[in-house]
Protein backbone atom coordinates (compact mmCIF):
# COMPACT_ATOMS: atom_id res chain seq x y z
CA UNK A 1 0.00 0.00 0.00
CA UNK A 2 1.39 3.31 -0.82
CA UNK A 3 1.76 6.05 2.03
CA UNK A 4 0.16 8.85 0.55
CA UNK A 5 -2.44 10.64 1.87
CA UNK A 6 -4.24 11.98 -1.23
CA UNK A 7 -7.45 14.65 -1.28
CA UNK A 8 -10.19 11.93 -1.34
CA UNK A 9 -9.16 10.58 2.15
CA UNK A 10 -9.57 14.23 3.41
CA UNK A 11 -12.99 14.31 5.66
CA UNK A 12 -14.87 16.92 4.87
CA UNK A 13 -18.14 16.40 4.57
CA UNK A 14 -20.23 18.37 6.76
CA UNK A 15 -22.68 15.45 7.48
CA UNK A 16 -19.91 13.11 8.01
CA UNK A 17 -18.67 14.97 10.43
CA UNK A 18 -22.09 15.71 12.34
CA UNK A 19 -22.40 11.50 11.81
CA UNK A 20 -19.02 11.39 13.79
CA UNK A 21 -20.33 13.82 16.79
CA UNK A 22 -23.33 12.39 16.93
CA UNK A 23 -23.29 8.46 16.75
CA UNK A 24 -19.31 7.98 16.74
CA UNK A 25 -17.72 6.65 19.65
CA UNK A 26 -13.91 7.16 20.40
CA UNK A 27 -10.87 6.00 21.75
CA UNK A 28 -7.75 7.33 23.58
CA UNK A 29 -4.56 7.25 24.36
CA UNK A 30 -2.99 10.00 26.06
CA UNK A 31 -2.30 12.71 24.47
CA UNK A 32 -4.49 11.29 21.09
CA UNK A 33 -8.55 11.04 20.91
CA UNK A 34 -9.30 9.28 18.38
CA UNK A 35 -13.47 9.81 17.19
CA UNK A 36 -14.90 7.24 14.51
CA UNK A 37 -18.18 6.00 12.97
CA UNK A 38 -19.30 3.81 10.35
CA UNK A 39 -20.25 6.22 6.92
CA UNK A 40 -22.60 6.56 4.80
CA UNK A 41 -21.00 5.11 1.55
CA UNK A 42 -22.88 7.94 0.00
CA UNK A 43 -20.43 10.71 0.87
CA UNK A 44 -17.54 8.06 0.60
CA UNK A 45 -17.23 8.05 -3.49
CA UNK A 46 -15.45 4.68 -2.96
CA UNK A 47 -13.48 5.33 -0.48
CA UNK A 48 -13.21 3.04 2.53
CA UNK A 49 -11.56 5.49 5.41
CA UNK A 50 -11.88 8.97 5.40
CA UNK A 51 -9.91 10.83 8.26
CA UNK A 52 -9.75 14.44 9.68
CA UNK A 53 -7.61 15.80 12.58
CA UNK A 54 -7.83 18.66 14.55
CA UNK A 55 -5.70 20.53 17.21
CA UNK A 56 -7.63 22.98 19.86
CA UNK A 57 -7.40 26.49 19.75
CA UNK A 58 -7.69 25.64 23.67
CA UNK A 59 -4.68 24.71 24.05
CA UNK A 60 -2.34 26.75 21.14
CA UNK A 61 -3.85 29.99 20.54
CA UNK A 62 -1.03 30.25 17.55
CA UNK A 63 -2.29 29.11 14.51
CA UNK A 64 1.46 28.50 13.74
CA UNK A 65 1.72 25.73 16.50
CA UNK A 66 -2.21 24.40 15.45
CA UNK A 67 -0.67 23.85 12.16
CA UNK A 68 2.26 22.14 12.95
CA UNK A 69 0.96 19.38 15.00
CA UNK A 70 -2.19 18.63 12.64
CA UNK A 71 0.79 18.51 9.97
CA UNK A 72 2.97 15.92 12.79
CA UNK A 73 -0.54 14.12 12.89
CA UNK A 74 -1.42 14.03 9.36
CA UNK A 75 2.22 12.31 8.72
CA UNK A 76 1.94 9.81 11.50
CA UNK A 77 -1.44 8.82 9.94
CA UNK A 78 0.01 8.38 6.29
CA UNK A 79 2.75 6.65 8.06
CA UNK A 80 0.82 4.19 9.63
CA UNK A 81 -2.60 4.16 7.70
CA UNK A 82 -2.07 0.57 7.16
CA UNK A 83 -3.20 -0.08 11.09
CA UNK A 84 -6.57 1.70 10.41
CA UNK A 85 -6.74 0.12 6.65
CA UNK A 86 -6.58 -3.25 7.21
CA UNK A 87 -9.48 -4.09 9.70
CA UNK A 88 -11.82 -2.30 7.81
CA UNK A 89 -15.00 -4.11 6.33
CA UNK A 90 -17.02 -1.13 5.97
CA UNK A 91 -16.44 2.20 4.91
CA UNK A 92 -15.46 4.51 8.11
CA UNK A 93 -14.77 8.02 8.85
CA UNK A 94 -12.40 9.18 11.28
CA UNK A 95 -11.19 12.64 13.38
CA UNK A 96 -7.94 12.59 15.32
CA UNK A 97 -7.67 14.98 17.91
CA UNK A 98 -4.67 16.40 19.86
CA UNK A 99 -5.73 17.16 23.44
CA UNK A 100 -3.28 18.76 25.73
CA UNK A 101 -1.10 21.82 26.05
CA UNK A 102 2.33 19.72 26.27
CA UNK A 103 4.32 19.62 23.22
CA UNK A 104 5.24 16.40 22.28
CA UNK A 105 8.17 15.46 20.29
CA UNK A 106 7.63 13.87 16.87
CA UNK A 107 8.91 10.28 17.82
CA UNK A 108 6.40 10.73 21.10
CA UNK A 109 2.97 11.47 18.94
CA UNK A 110 4.26 9.16 16.32
CA UNK A 111 4.75 5.82 18.89
CA UNK A 112 1.13 7.25 20.23
CA UNK A 113 -0.08 7.06 17.03
CA UNK A 114 0.59 3.68 16.48
CA UNK A 115 -0.40 2.45 19.98
CA UNK A 116 -3.58 4.28 19.32
CA UNK A 117 -4.42 3.07 16.07
CA UNK A 118 -3.74 -0.84 17.22
CA UNK A 119 -6.04 0.01 20.24
CA UNK A 120 -9.09 0.90 18.11
CA UNK A 121 -7.91 -2.24 16.05
CA UNK A 122 -8.49 -4.38 18.52
CA UNK A 123 -11.50 -2.31 19.93
CA UNK A 124 -12.68 -3.37 16.48
CA UNK A 125 -12.26 -6.94 15.96
CA UNK A 126 -14.05 -7.20 19.70
CA UNK A 127 -17.03 -5.36 19.01
CA UNK A 128 -17.19 -7.59 15.29
CA UNK A 129 -17.01 -10.47 17.63
CA UNK A 130 -19.47 -9.69 20.05
CA UNK A 131 -21.93 -8.52 17.32
CA UNK A 132 -21.46 -12.43 15.52
CA UNK A 133 -21.53 -14.17 18.39
CA UNK A 134 -25.22 -12.62 19.31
Amino acid sequence: MPFSYPKKHKLKSKKSIDLLFSKGKSVSKYPLRLVYAPADEQYMHGEMLKISVSVSKKYFKHAVDRNYFKRILRETYRLNQNLLRDPLEKPYVFMLFYQTKDRLTYAEIHEKTVQLFEKWAKELKASIEKTEST
